[in-house]
This record gives C-alpha cells, sequence and structure tokens, in this order.
C-alpha cells in the first residue's frame, strides 16, 4: 500500500514567507521606536529610565526576533511591566531616601552653578526709564537725559532673540513711543539688549519700564570657587550637603543633589521632632488598618448571614440598599461626609444635639476626628466583604449545619463552629490585601481630614489623623521644603515595616484557619 503524505496546500505555503517577513518588520520598527525613546530619555537626562527601555528593546529583538526563545514571549511583556511600573519606581524611590533632593536641592551641579551666575547687581545711580520705538522692521531704545525732552536713542535693533550690544546717540526730541501692553510680550529679548552710552556706560533692561547697569554678582574662579565681584565675599562648593557655603557656613540656593549616605534614616530615628511623629502616626496607621479590616469584615459578614435568611422578604431591595455605597466613587461619599460631620453646620451634629444636646468635635478632636475616619471607612468598605462573604456562604454545605443542628446548637454556635472556620480560608489573602490597601490609604485621609488635626511641637508637617501614606505625602508635596529624600527614606521603612506586617499576619491567619478547621 502506497504511504499517504499529508502536505500543505501551494497558496497555504506561498503565503508564509511573506507573513513571516510581515512580522520581522513589525518587529524592528518597535524596536527602533524603542530605541529613540531610550535615546530621547538619555538626552533628557534620566539615564537609568533609559538604559531600562535599552535592556527592554534588545530583550524584545532577541525574544520576538527568534525562534529559540518563542515560549518566553507569553511572560516577557508582564516581566517588562513589572520592571517598569513595579520595580523601577520602588527602588528609585528607594534611592531618593539616600539623596539630599528637595525643592531647594532638585538641580544638578551645573545647572545650580548656572542659575547663581545669573544673579545680576542693578547700579540705582544709573536707572533710567525707557521707551521703545518701532524703526522699519527694527526697533529702537529711547533712554530720556534729565528732565528735558531729549535723551539718547540707539541703533536699529531686530529683537529676534539674540544677544546683541548697540550704540545710543543724543536726540533732541524723544520719537513716538510705543505703548507698554506692545513693549510687554517682547520683554524677553529686550532683555538680551544692551546699550551703549556715548560716554561707554552699558544699559540693560532692568525692570519693566527701566534700564541701568547691569554686572553680574559673582565671579567663577578656576577651581570652582565664587567671589562676589562687589564685596569679594567667597562662596565654596561643599558636595557633603549639594550647596555653595560661605566662610560663616550660610547656604546658597539653589543647591544640588548629592548623595547623603544614611543622614535621612539618622534624623527619623535621632529627632525629636520627626521620631515622636512618626512613631504616633505608625501606631495610629496599626490600629486604623486593623479596625479597619475587623469592622467591614464583621459588618458584611453580618449582613450576608442575614440575606441569606430564608424568611427573609424583599432580599433584592435590601441587597442592593446595602451595595450602594460600594457603586457611589469613594471620593464623592468621602466628599459628603466632610460635610455631614462639620463640626458647626454638619446634619450629625444638629441631630446629635437636637437627641441627646452633644456637638461632638470631629474637626479639632483628635480622638473624635479618628473615630470619624474610621466610620467613614467602615461605611465605604463593608459592601465590599459582604459581597465576598456573600459568596463563600454559598460554598459552606448546609448538611453540616443540619447536623450541628440536630445535635442541638444554637445558630450563634453553628455560625462560629461550622459557618466561620469554612469561609476564614479563603477570606485570608483578601482580609490581608484590605489590610494592606488601608494601611496606605491616602485617598480618604487627604479628602476627609488632611491629616487634621496637626500635632503640636514637629519640625515637619505631621497631623493626629494622618497615617504613613499621607504623612509622607504631606512631607514630599505639602511642606514647603518638599523633603523628597526624607520621604523616600520613610517609604523604604514603611516598605520594610509593611512586609514584615503583611507576612505576619498570613502566618497568623493560616494558622487561626488551620487550627479552627
Amino acid at each position: 500500500m502506497a504511504e499517504l503524505v499529508a502536505t500543505a496546500p501551494p497558496e497555504a505555503t506561498a503565503g508564509r514567507p511573506v507573513i513571516a517577513w510581515l512580522g520581522k518588520a513589525i518587529v524592528a520598527a518597535l524596536f527602533v521606536a524603542m530605541l529613540w525613546v531610550a535615546w530621547n530619555l538619555y538626552a533628557l537626562g534620566e539615564t537609568v529610565l533609559a538604559a531600562l527601555i535599552l535592556a527592554a528593546a534588545v530583550g524584545f529583538a532577541i525574544i520576538f526576533g527568534t525562534r529559540r526563545f518563542y515560549s518566553t514571549r507569553f511572560i516577557y511583556p508582564g516581566i517588562v511591566a513589572i520592571a517598569l511600573f513595579v520595580a523601577f519606581p520602588v527602588i528609585y524611590t528607594v534611592v531618593l531616601g539616600f539623596t539630599n533632593y528637595s525643592s531647594l536641592n532638585l538641580l544638578t551641579y551645573e545647572r545650580a552653578l548656572g542659575v547663581i551666575m545669573q544673579a545680576r547687581a542693578v547700579d540705582k545711580s544709573t536707572e533710567r526709564p525707557f521707551a521703545l520705538t518701532r524703526d522699519g522692521a527694527a526697533f529702537r531704545v529711547f533712554l530720556p537725559q534729565g528732565e528735558g525732552p531729549g535723551g539718547f536713542l540707539s541703533d536699529p535693533v531686530p529683537l529676534d532673540g539674540n544677544p546683541v550690544t548697540v550704540a545710543a546717540s543724543p536726540v533732541d526730541t524723544a520719537p513716538e513711543a510705543m505703548a507698554m501692553r506692545d513693549i510687554v510680550p517682547m520683554r524677553d529679548a529686550l532683555a538680551l539688549v544692551s546699550v551703549t552710552l556715548p560716554d561707554g556706560v552699558t544699559l540693560q533692561q532692568s525692570g519693566l519700564r527701566t534700564f541701568a547697569s547691569v554686572a553680574a554678582v559673582w565671579r567663577l574662579e578656576d577651581d570652582g570657587r565664587l567671589v562676589n565681584v562687589a564685596d569679594g565675599r567667597v562662596l565654596v562648593p561643599d558636595q557633603s550637603v549639594g550647596f555653595y557655603v560661605d566662610e560663616a557656613g550660610e547656604r546658597i540656593t539653589p543647591g544640588w543633589r548629592v548623595n547623603v549616605g544614611w543622614q535621612n534614616f539618622q534624623r527619623i530615628f535621632t529627632s525629636e521632632g520627626i521620631r515622636a511623629p512618626m512613631l504616633s502616626i505608625f501606631i495610629w496607621t496599626l490600629v486604623f488598618a486593623t479596625l479597619s479590616v475587623t469592622l467591614t469584615f464583621a459588618l458584611g459578614v453580618l449582613l450576608a448571614v442575614i440575606l441569606q435568611w430564608p424568611h427573609l422578604r424583599f432580599k433584592a431591595f435590601y441587597r442592593l440598599m446595602l451595595i450602594l455605597p460600594y457603586a457611589v466613587p469613594a471620593f464623592i461619599s468621602i466628599l459628603i461626609f466632610k460635610g455631614l460631620f462639620n463640626q458647626n453646620f454638619g446634619e450629625i451634629n444638629m441631630l446629635l444635639e437636637a437627641l441627646f444636646g452633644v456637638r461632638p468635635d470631629w474637626n479639632t478632636n483628635p480622638f473624635m476626628a479618628r473615630m470619624m475616619i474610621v466610620l467613614v471607612n467602615l461605611w465605604l468598605g463593608y459592601p465590599y466583604m459582604m459581597l465576598l462573604a456573600m459568596g463563600f456562604l454559598q460554598s459552606v454545605p448546609e448538611d453540616h449545619k443540619k447536623a450541628a443542628a440536630l445535635e442541638g446548637a444554637s445558630p450563634i454556635r453553628v455560625f462560629f463552629t461550622i459557618t466561620l472556620p469554612q469561609i476564614i480560608p479563603p477570606f485570608l489573602p483578601l482580609l490581608i490585601a484590605s489590610f494592606a490597601f488601608n494601611f496606605n490609604n491616602l485617598v480618604l485621609i487627604l479628602l476627609l481630614t488632611r491629616g487634621a488635626p496637626d500635632m503640636p511641637g514637629t519640625v515637619i508637617p505631621a497631623g493626629q489623623t494622618d497615617i504613613l501614606g499621607s504623612f509622607i505625602y504631606r512631607i514630599g508635596f505639602v511642606d514647603s521644603g518638599q523633603q523628597f529624600g526624607l520621604s523616600g527614606a520613610i517609604t523604604f521603612i514603611i516598605f520594610v515595616l509593611v512586609a514584615a506586617i503583611a507576612y505576619s499576619n498570613f502566618v497568623v491567619m493560616r494558622r487561626v484557619a488551620g487550627g479552627v478547621r
């Protein structure tokens, strides 16, 4: 019998080379695009991010350009996403903790030096008003002389944005001047114009309406020092702090970013103005996260059990009403509660005063402010736990409950000995995730209290209702110093603490879940 050999249709095999070449062309185009992105990032000074993009581009070309690593194609996008959007931000934040990065140390050394060198001293004795007049496509600067109509009129100036020095000649009458509203749009180009008077004095724009003799304040020496032209004051670049400093130790801003080692961590643990509020905030953060998880879990499970009662009527309506807090965007609910808890005009205080004659200080009393946060978070979090519990309760066998009931167990004992032990294991990772989320529930704090009331006697912004996340945010973005380096150091400490706490919770709850089975 002749052996049968399966062959593909000619039209199918003919198209394969075209598809292969098309795939290679797409890979090449994407590779070139990633190289272009990496080059632009490098040109902008983002060396680390450019190196990551370059590495991703090379890996993309190798994995998708050959068939040897075919199986890796399915996980490579996830690896790149984790590296760029998870690992890089975490590593970058940790690295910031070892620098002096702040609002005063944003620049590189070269750019900070350039900003300092731009300082100019204005000779007030030569300051005089000016006028601008058109001369065809160019312009002339008129500088009045004394109280009379005469003055000095410069040669034509193009005002094209390039530095230029022109001579001025005496005139008897002032030319027709342009309106100030027409001069303002050209002020940047006008600032690059220098006008030399017949006596050799050179004037530059010193204000919106004036010209004067302007001289550089600092002179750069070959060894990097700066010398004040007027009084001889010497500034020395101190690379340990990232500032130019004088003989008295006074720092000149702006500074530049430098590595400071463990200085930020030393400040955290040695400065009473930082250590004390941070310890208080850390304890409150633990209490807040624990209370949030415990209360939302308890209320969610309780409502789920009630909704599963077979004799309960209008279950669909109750489910809908109880899920509504989860359906409404959280920030809207938080802002509504902020108004309801207003201690002067809020409806909650009006109701409490009418019923019990009390008006709690929700915004100024630390204990009441923290209670308000826990209550609002309970409202926002219980629907999630209720939905999960409604699903997990469906998996508990009814035979177990009936057997326990026949043995004379009460409904409460059935719940704690039969139902709860069986729903805790699937709840375990979700409870840990909820704890980690509430540990950094920044939005709730910022929208509801902004951390207030503030703690007295601190050297950094810290509030009684701040959690560690909002505490870091206020240091990095609300404080006038914007101490990003200090924020990075605290973030690193929080990262270690959260990891340790989460792992401890996982171990403890796993043992509890195993012990109640």
